[in-house]
Parts: C-alpha cells; sequence; structure tokens
C-alpha cells in the first residue's frame, strides 16, 4: 500500500511514527527534537499527515488513512495521540484482511479501525504515566471511534490493550507534531 497517514482522530485514522517514548522504556522525543521514523525525520511543526507519508514504515497505514477519507481530520488542529501501527503490525494480521479494509465497500469498518487507534487530546509519555499510575496501574483512554483503550505499564514499557485483549507495546513514544503526538505500537488494535 502506497502512502498512509500517521494519525487517527476524532473521525480519523490511525497514527504512525516511530519516535521515542521517555518514561516508558522507550527512548525520548523531545517537543523541539526532530526524530527519525521510518528513516525520515518528523517535524514537529508538521502535521500527522505531512510527516507520516514520508514514514517508509507506515506506508499501509498512510494508504488507509487515503482510503478511509481521513485525511482532512487528520491535517485539522486536533490535537490527536495517535497510536500508530507499523507496515509490520498490518502484514500481520490474518490474510487478506488490509485488502478487505481497504475495499470501498468496507470504509466504514476501516474508519473505525483507523479511530480507534487515535484519542482525542495531546497525550505524551509523561501524561500516560501519570494517568496510568492516578488509574492503579491502568488508564482508560476513550477514542475517536467511541472505543476504550485500557493503558498499563510493565517493566518500563507502556501497553495498550485492545477490547478483544489484543495488546501491544508503545515502541516508540512521544513523536510530536504540530497537532499532536503519536507514539508507534506493534500490533494493530481492534474495537469490539
Amino acid at each position: 500500500m502506497k502512502k498512509l497517514v500517521i494519525a487517527l482522530g476524532v473521525s480519523a485514522l490511525l497514527g504512525a511514527c516511530a519516535g521515542s517514548g521517555g518514561g516508558m522504556g522507550m527512548s525520548n522525543s523531545s517537543a523541539s527534537a526532530t526524530p527519525m521514523v521510518g528513516g525520515a525525520p518528523m517535524y514537529p511543526t508538521k502535521d500527522i499527515v505531512d510527516n507520516a507519508v514520508n514514514s517508509k514504515d507506515h506506508t499501509t497505514l498512510v494508504a488507509a488513512v487515503k482510503a478511509a477519507d481521513l485525511v482532512a481530520t487528520l491535517k485539522s488542529p486536533g490535537p490527536f495521540t495517535v497510536f500508530a501501527p507499523t507496515n509490520a503490525s498490518f502484514a500481520a494480521l490474518p490474510a487478506g484482511t488490509v485488502d478487505t479494509l481497504l475495499k470501498p465497500e468496507n470504509k466504514a469498518t476501516l474508519t473505525k479501525v483507523l479511530t480507534y487507534h487515535v484519542v482525542p487530546g495531546r497525550m505524551d509519555s509523561a501524561a500516560l504515566t501519570s494517568a496510568i499510575n492516578a488509574g492503579g496501574g491502568k488508564a482508560m483512554l476513550k477514542t475517536a471511534s467511541g472505543g476504550t483503550l485500557t493503558a498499563t505499564m510493565s517493566g518500563g514499557t507502556v501497553w495498550v490493550t485492545d477490547a478483544k485483549g489484543g495488546t501491544a507495546a508503545v515502541t516508540i513514544a512521544n513523536v510530536y507534531q504540530s497537532n499532536g503526538v503519536i507514539h508507534v505500537v506493534n500490533k494493530v488494535l481492534l474495537p469490539g
């Protein structure tokens, strides 16, 4: 899949950028730093879409964002927190899943999956860690699709659990964008 956009929004898609995550057992990218994701610099002055299209690790996500017509949403002011799956995350889905989701007749389902990866607001690693601690070890995150993700921490890594019980690790946190922040995850999260 050619270019996909990396962030999900309140009616947007998944985000994807591999940054770093301080306080989460990952490298941390400060708002002033320009982290590399998928071999490309992720400029904090650019929006989610303008950065995502340059990441070689997020071409499937970008293609999905385009197919779901979420580009305009992800270019809006936001802010959005996007848990962005990599190409490898999409490739790990059962054979044919991505191709099926990209068909025009499955646009509503694709949009639901993508927006499930987006949490309204800007939650960097410090905010996520604080929410997890305040929740006694877990934070319930309301997604743009109306679903819930559960964030926990184990061994310095933030884990995100979806409605079906699947878990994804945040592998790169705090990829700051002009309209939010992206945390790269190693699995596609699925709504209930």
